[in-house]
């Protein structure tokens, strides 16, 4: 068990680089199993999620290495399609090989997967669609087996929540399916069109990423590619809290501006400043910070449920009072005891928190119980007066590449034990 011991009251100031991202880097893994030949990712973070992928993909028999700043994955030898518990159970994004593990190999057997605990994420629409798909599925015991002995066909599938590892699962799947798949009211994310990016590079025929309808004509094989993750809208997110509730001022360099297009303007609404320049973001923030009246949690091009956690954090400081809505996962606000140890002044109802700006916060030693909470107790941290010990970094690593690092090189008194 690793923690974190942050002395808070430092206010950042410099320039950091943007990892790649964390939501890009897994599917694109999966979506090596598709291809024969090399496959270069660079800009890949290295992440504890991103390490369960690489195992997944050498226990299935392919070759997945880092060497340098980069990945190489070559799935040539295949040789299973059955991914056991153990593994399955490290990351809630395993889910994904059992889309491109049915496309390459005619089946896939694979147990429920693991993650941070957020509530319910059922993997109903991902079965619906790739049974519409022709794919033969069966769950007995927690275990998910699919069989696609004549292969896959395309279909029309339209998607009644647009769901990001749905579309993911069945952009893999139908890359090599026959004929043509559409899926309706597919999701958007930027992490979606680097899967596709990627997957054409590699010879596939996809059509419409980033829009509500995205049609894959299959092919019969796809090649190895080389291919530049894209940065982490939700990294950079963190480092613009961090510099917000230190009244901070930094560079953040490779940032796609229209990827934080509804993060940008609620910093904005607080006070904060930003400029862009040849991909690099000015971020400067006032003493004082504004409340923003209502945060609501939605799907991309919304405000991502990913980065709630983050504005939480600096909410607990503004002048005035923040409602935040979270309208994707029902048990998101865990991270909501943690900041109130720190002097935060929360109330809670079902799905709806209520956050009253308070002057400070103090250090308290606190537990980290998913990914980006572990995230939002470190930015709350480095506002709080004397030392804050945050527990539970291995959520942290699911996601983020060195963050004690980066802040430290920001100005931030962090260190890991």
């Amino acid at each position: 068990m690793s923690s974190f011991i942050v002395n808070g009251g430092k206010r950042l100031s410099g320039e950091a680089e943007v990892q790649g991202a964390k939501n890009s880097a897994l599917p694109i893994l999966a979506a090596t199993v598709l291809t024969k030949g090399e496959n270069v990712l660079f800009n890949c973070p290295r992440l504890s999620d991103v390490d369960a992928s690489l195992r997944i993909l050498r226990f299935l028999g392919c070759e997945a290495k880092e060497q340098g700043e980069a990945v190489i994955v070559k799935s040539d030898n295949l040789s299973d399609s059955e991914i056991p518990e153990r593994l399955m159970r490290e990351m809630r994004g395993s889910i994904v090989f059992l889309g491109a593990l049915l496309a390459r190999t005619g089946r896939a057997r694979l147990s429920f997967p693991g993650g941070c605990e957020l509530g319910p994420r059922p993997i109903d629409l991902h079965l619906k669609a790739l049974r519409k798909m022709g794919a033969k599925i069966s769950e007995r015991h927690g275990v998910i087996e699919c069989k696609a002995d004549k292969g896959l066909r395309g279909a029309k599938i339209n998607l009644s929540f647009p769901s990001v590892g749905a579309t993911e699962n069945i952009i893999l799947a139908a890359a090599l399916a026959e004929g043509t798949t559409t899926i309706i009211n597919a999701a958007r994310e930027p992490e979606i069109c680097d899967l596709c990016d990627f997957l054409n590079e590699s010879g596939a025929k996809i059509y419409g990423s980033g829009e509500g309808v995205i049609v894959i004509d299959g092919v019969q094989e796809l090649s190895g590619a080389s291919h530049d993750i894209i940065p982490d809208r939700i990294e950079a997110a963190t480092l613009m809290a961090a510099a917000a509730i230190t009244a901070g001022e930094i560079t953040l360099r490779g940032v796609i501006r229209n990827h934080l297009s509804s993060i940008i303007p609620l910093f904005e609404e607080m006070g904060c400043e930003t400029g862009f320049k040849n991909g690099d973001m000015s971020f400067s923030a006032p003493q004082k910070l504004r409340a923003v009246p209502l945060i609501r949690t939605m799907p991309y091009p919304g405000f991502p449920t990913d980065a709630q956690a983050l504005l939480m954090a600096v909410a607990a400081v503004c002048g005035g009072t923040t409602v935040f809505a979270e309208n994707i996962f029902e048990n998101r606000f865990k991270h909501v005891d943690g900041l109130m140890r720190l002097g935060a002044d929360i109330h809670v109802q079902g799905r709806v928190a209520v956050v009253n700006g308070v002057n400070e916060l103090y250090g308290a030693r606190v537990e980290a119980t998913d990914l980006r909470g572990a995230a939002s107790l470190i930015v709350a941290a480095l506002r709080a007066e004397d030392k804050t010990e945050v527990n539970g970094i291995e959520y942290l690593e699911r996601g983020y590449d060195g963050l004690e690092l980066v802040l430290s090189s920001l100005g931030a008194d962090v260190r890991k034990l």
